[in-house]
């Protein structure tokens, strides 16, 4: 019977394909998921076999491969990776304890940070394989239905290159949205809608449910495009249809056999504009769905208000005066020795005597916070005091939490404007003009510059600090002179933009790897990488080095080894076949559980004609990792240290981490 229903599905396409010009493209079509939530081997071969024949109907090249044996070096062949099921994961959950005491959850990281082919992912596996390299395909919410709305219809997956025809219907406004207009403004009562699928969860339970992403600073970096939203339970311009770097967003759930006609097109469509996104990449990374943008002000200005707290325990009180009915309608069941389902069983189980209401002074200690110490139920104060404070501040990490940078408000200048870049690299040049001109004066007489004093000293010193706190905080950038950084600033100050969500960052608007100012790995590896602390080197101890574990942002892992030579002391880069000089080499020793990627090494200088290079001063070596393990990973380090004189025997250190 379920050839004869293929077959049939497979007629019904055909016949709809005569008309079709099929695209000279090559796609991959990774496979393992069902039209419906209680999936078995049998609904996933169905769904896959459904989106095989579909494609095949447009496209010149169709590959179909599950999920479980999926590789990352296989979209190298393909125009388009289309991403349907779970693919298996290079590395697990991750949670670390940072030393400031917070905690990191980090997801199974399923694409290294460098995947950079054109990709569609459906529904949650926005989620799954975006989350842990930084899409903005995030889980808002695993509620999205059948119908689309606030469509984009000038993109180029309304236009072609299959022809589409988009009908559209007024419907009521879905009812969760207006529980979030202090967001969005007032609502309609309707809102003009596009029918996608021809099943949905709300009318067909069981049916396998579409996912939405965040709407707060989607936009706010030019790789990312919102395309459509959709009926779902949250705020009306929740992310549907999107577009992150080369990650195209389709968090719609049904096959081609529950999509309408017009979809079946404009899906069709989306693939074609997906495989124009070759070269695209992801420039601002959203590691933390939860971290606040400042759109967070009006969420909790309006739910600090007491017409809220109100509205809360009025709502609280309908809710459970209806589930008090519906309990006393199943103990009426029960008592009738009708049989009780397991929710019915549960559901008689719940004890709503007791529940607590809190005071309006414990709903805002809540919902305050930190800030609730400071202006306690003083409601206008706390607004008043969000209003003003707004330019100045920034997102942490952890849930939903805004902080007031003090070192801008001290300057005055909104965190988001590109003119606190140039004022902060200005108070480097100052500082380091007066440092400079001190030892100038050292040099000579010792004698302080005219009109200089301690205080404008101190000044001086204050505010240099100051300015590499900004930029540090602000930027991906790893300079260490107020020249190169006003270099970076002066080349690409047309291209720079700040993104929220990307982590609170001004970032340049490139997919040049050579850009400096994008690479949030090259940030985290050089901060992990200043924090470590070196043994001081002698004359007979020349060499330091010490390694570690590192774990980025993100749950990316990299075992770092840093060297510091003492001056006038070398070691070797590469070595010339005429030399006989023993090269510098960092080798791991895995446990069961880890692999590891290639090893970055950093640039040696000139040491002779021949080609040899030498390393002076601190280098740092880098490894990716994948994996996990109770096992330790063991670091050897083999060099040669010499002089301008003489040379070490060659010296072989070992390191456990």
């Amino acid at each position: 019977m379920k050839k004869i229903i293929l077959s049939a599905i497979a007629l019904i396409f055909c016949i709809s394909a005569f008309a079709i010009n099929k695209e000279n493209l090559k796609v991959l079509y990774v496979g393992g998921t069902s039209d419906y939530y209680e999936s078995t081997p049998e609904t996933i071969a169905d769904r896959t076999a459904i989106f095989g024949e579909y494609l095949k109907q447009y496209f010149a090249s169709v590959d179909i491969v599950d999920g479980k044996d999926y590789k990352m070096e296989m979209s190298a062949n393909y125009d388009v990776t289309i991403f349907d099921g779970r693919i298996p994961a290079i590395s697990p959950k991750i949670i670390v304890k940072r030393d400031n005491g917070e905690t990191d959850y980090f997801s199974p990281k399923r694409l290294t940070e460098d995947f950079n082919y054109p990709a569609i992912l459906i529904a949650e596996a926005g989620e799954d394989l975006g989350r842990s390299i930084g899409t903005k395909t995030d889980w808002y919410c695993l509620c999205l239905d059948a119908d689309a709305h606030h469509l984009n219809l000038e993109h180029p997956i309304f236009k072609g290159p299959f022809k589409t025809k988009i009908t559209i219907t007024e419907k009521p406004t879905p009812e969760d949205a207006f529980h979030y207009e202090y967001f969005t403004g007032k609502l309609p009562k309707t809102t003009p809608m596009w029918k996608v699928q021809t099943k949905g969860y709300i009318s067909d339970p069981g049916f396998r449910v579409g996912m939405v992403s965040r709407p707060w600073g989607f936009q706010d970096s030019p790789e990312t495009e919102f395309i459509s939203s959709g009926v779902c339970a949250k705020t009306i311009d929740a992310v549907a249809i999107g577009r992150h770097g080369n990650f195209f967003f389709w968090g719609f759930s049904a096959s081609p056999k529950y999509m309408t006609d017009e979809a079946r097109q404009v899906f069709a469509n989306a693939v074609v504009y997906t495989a124009s996104l070759k070269g695209q990449k992801i420039i601002a990374r959203k590691y933390y769905d939860r971290a606040a943008t400042k759109e967070y002000i009006k969420e909790i200005t309006y739910l600090t208000t007491r017409e809220q707290y109100e509205d809360m325990l009025q709502s609280d009180k309908n809710f459970y005066a209806e589930q008090q009915k519906q309990q006393k309608e199943i103990k009426d069941k029960r008592d009738k020795g009708e049989k009780l389902s397991k929710n019915e069983e549960r559901m008689l189980n719940m004890d709503f005597s007791n529940i607590e209401v809190p005071t309006y002074e414990e709903y805002l200690k809540k919902r305050m916070r930190d800030y609730f110490d400071k202006f306690g139920t003083d409601v206008d104060a706390y607004h008043k005091f969000l209003k003003e404070n707004e330019p100045y501040f920034y997102g942490a990490a952890m849930s939903y939490k805004l902080i007031v940078d003090e070192d801008v408000k001290s300057l005055g200048i909104a965190n988001t404007d590109i003119k606190l870049l140039d004022k902060a690299i200005s108070m480097l040049e100052a500082g380091e003009k007066a440092v400079n001109a001190s030892k100038n004066l050292q040099k000579n007489d010792g004698k302080k510059s005219q009109g200089t004093d301690g205080k404008n000293t101190a000044t001086i010193e204050a505010n240099y600090a100051k300015a590499q706190r900004i930029l540090d905080r602000y930027t991906l950038c790893t300079f260490t002179k107020a020249a190169e950084w006003r270099k970076w600033f002066d080349t690409y100050k047309h291209k720079i933009f700040f993104t929220q969500s990307g982590g609170y960052l001004f970032l340049v608007n490139s997919t040049d790897s050579d850009v400096p100012g994008n690479d949030y790995q090259a940030k985290g590896i050089y901060s992990e990488a200043k924090n470590i602390t070196m043994d001081e080197t002698t004359d007979n101890e020349p060499v330091a080095i010490a390694a570690k574990l590192i774990t980025l942002t993100g749950g990316s892992q990299f075992v770092i080894v840093k060297m510091n030579m003492r001056d006038g002391y070398h070691i070797y880069g590469n070595v010339s076949a005429q030399d006989p000089f023993i090269e510098t080499s960092i080798n791991l020793n895995l446990p069961d559980g880890y692999t590891a990627g290639d090893i970055k090494v950093p640039a040696g200088s000139f040491y002779n004609n021949k080609g040899t290079t030498q390393y002076t001063g601190d280098i740092l070596f880098t490894i990716p990792v994948y994996g996990s393990s109770k096992e330790k990973i063991a670091v050897t380090v083999n060099y040669q240290c010499c002089d301008s004189q003489i040379c070490f025997p060659p010296t072989e250190k070992h390191i456990v981490l």
